[in-house]
């Protein structure tokens, strides 16, 4: 998993309230378990102007150009800038996995839902919570200034803005720890292979015949 320290990157303003895991990653799409390719599929059906499947050839596929990740301006964001409850719907770890694929590496909105929430810290995508004010702030910065950048340090929890303002955020001390050290679920098992080997040679010793 990539860590994340710090990110001073293009701002893409998503206004829409309760997108949900179907519409960030369609169903048709869930067959794989790769973790990747998914990005040229995200948002597949605001995106394209046609129905997709796997496997379509998507550069060659028609651009829906009202839609906000095609316009020129927006394009190599890596921020998200949502409404509330981004996320929301089923399950599928697959969306986290398609928002990092695409190249997002942070989603700013006043809220989640719970089960993305918590997908997004395993897949090395920072999910920030901000009071709804203060996003609906950064949606009239960003729609007013062409090229508009934020500034996010993971450490200092901090977002700051291109005039020097700076909006503190929340985050739970152990996904902090493991984002900027790059550790998913599998990371933080490997930290303990030693001790894993160990009791491994202990617990053939004790019981021979397991």
């Amino acid at each position: 998993m990539k860590k994340f320290i710090k990110l001073d990157a293009l701002v893409v303003p998503l206004d829409r309230s309760n997108v949900d895991t179907d519409a960030i990653i369609p169903k048709q799409f869930l067959k794989s378990i790769k973790r990747s390719g998914f990005g040229p599929n995200a948002f597949d059906e605001w995106r394209y102007l046609d129905h997709g499947e796997p496997d379509m050839d998507n550069s060659k596929r028609p651009l829906n150009p009202n839609f906000v990740l095609n316009q020129a301006r927006y394009q190599g964001a890596q921020i998200l800038l949502a409404r509330e409850n981004f996320g929301c719907g089923s399950s599928r770890e697959h969306a986290p996995w398609a928002l990092e694929d695409y190249g997002f590496r942070a989603i700013i909105a006043p809220s989640f839902a719970d089960i993305f929430f918590n997908n997004c810290f395993k897949n090395g995508l920072l999910p920030i919570k901000l009071d709804a004010e203060k996003v609906d702030a950064l949606f009239r910065a960003v729609e007013a200034h062409e090229g508009y950048r934020l500034a996010i340090d993971l450490e200092k929890q901090a977002i700051t803005t291109p005039d020097g303002q700076v909006y503190p955020f929340a985050i739970d001390a152990f996904r902090k720890h493991c984002l900027l050290n790059g550790l998913d679920d599998i990371g933080l098992t490997l930290q303990h292979v030693d001790e894993i080997a160990a009791f491994e040679k202990r617990h053939l010793a004790a019981q021979p015949w397991l």
